[in-house]
């Protein structure tokens, strides 16, 4: 009896399978990329490295360089009224191009004080923009009053005094003029004769120009602050107003006192509109309705005219002491922000 042979199965020999990220990587190993290759091909790179640091070291160093030159240049080309005047000349009234009595008092408190009632009526104002745009404007509506805040910021100088000159005046001398004297006569700041020219009108066109930079600088910071701020205010209970206040303005105060001397820098310096409305005259005015005179103005006004050495030194000597106290100014506001930050970098909490 014969037996059937028992079938056999065949089993399949195992295959090795390689995934393709697992040839890349062993390819990878075993080869370099072409990103290595480049860097290989062009050697050390310790000396590009010494070279970019020491080229951002020369750019930084060269404000200091410039600063430096342009106060040693000041301080040289007002050699010689330092020589007669000496330090008397910050605080000496007087300006006579005549007899050679040359004072610059008069100057630096036209220019502080236009200055400084420029900030009381554009901060608010600027602020309320701002808080408009970023928080409560329609959709529709912030880009059409985006774009005409910054317009402001590109209106020539020049503009802004024509414009004064032709409407702002006359507004001055014959509406809000007497309505001040009217319902605040009582604080004695609005006596005098009324001519439409005067401290309280450069105050007003001043406050104008440096609107939009503190408004647009102050937009951008609010802009910055994470809603989850605005969120966490607002679930907490809090109104609009409330989280407008807690949760935006309070981390945005940094940048919003930043954006206050920004202005307050443009103030300072300003020249043609505030020569063409503010009366041009060498006094310490006793009323906003005085006219007076800033430190930019008179040397864009008499600089042509200076026609002794003594005249051109005390104009230049002048340019100092905008220097200097624009110096003082930025240096006050490096303490406000110290004051409000206790020390703190400046962050977004």
């Amino acid at each position: 009896m014969t037996s059937e042979p028992t079938p056999q199965t065949l089993i399949p020999a195992p295959q090795l399978q390689i995934s393709p990220e697992k040839l890349t990587s062993a390819r990878s190993e075993s080869e370099p990329s072409a990103v290595r290759l480049f860097l290989n091909s062009r050697g050390s790179s310790g000396l590009a490295d010494q070279g970019f640091a020491a080229l951002m070291l020369l750019c930084a160093c060269s404000i200091f360089a410039i600063v430096g030159f342009i106060f040693v240049i000041l301080v040289l080309r007002s050699r010689l009224s330092l020589a007669q005047f000496g330090s008397h000349f910050f605080t000496h009234t007087g300006w006579d191009p005549v007899s050679g009595d040359f004072g610059a008092f008069p100057f630096i408190y036209g220019t502080l004080v236009s200055s400084l009632l420029a900030l009381l009526i554009a901060v608010p104002l600027a602020l309320g923009v701002a808080i408009f745009i970023t928080e409560l404007c329609p959709r529709r509506l912030k880009a059409p009053i985006s774009f005409l805040t910054e317009l402001l910021a590109a209106i020539p100088s020049v503009v802004y005094g024509l414009w004064a000159v032709f409407v702002l005046v006359p507004i001055m001398r014959d509406q809000l003029g007497p309505f001040l004297v009217k319902y605040l006569g009582w604080t004695h700041l609005f006596e005098g004769a009324n001519f439409g020219v005067g401290l309280l009108t450069a105050s007003i066109i001043l406050a104008i120009m440096i609107l939009p930079i503190i408004s647009s600088l102050t937009r951008d910071i609010m802009q910055a602050v994470p809603n989850s701020q605005r969120e966490a205010v607002l679930a907490l209970g809090a109104t609009r107003w409330e989280m407008i206040r807690i949760g935006v303005l309070r981390n945005s105060r940094i940048g919003i006192v930043g954006a206050v001397m920004l202005g307050l820098g443009r103030a300072l310096g300003e020249t043609m509109a505030v020569t063409m409305v503010i009366g041009n005259h060498p006094e310490v005015p006793h009323s906003l309705f005085a006219p007076g005179y800033t430190l930019a103005s008179v040397i864009a006004n008499e600089f042509s005219e200076a026609t002794g050495d003594l005249y051109l030194s005390a104009l230049i000597e002048i340019g100092l002491a905008l220097f200097l106290v624009t110096i003082v100014v930025n240096a006050i506001a490096r303490l406000m922000v110290w004051a409000v930050t206790r020390g703190a970098p400046a962050r977004i909490s």
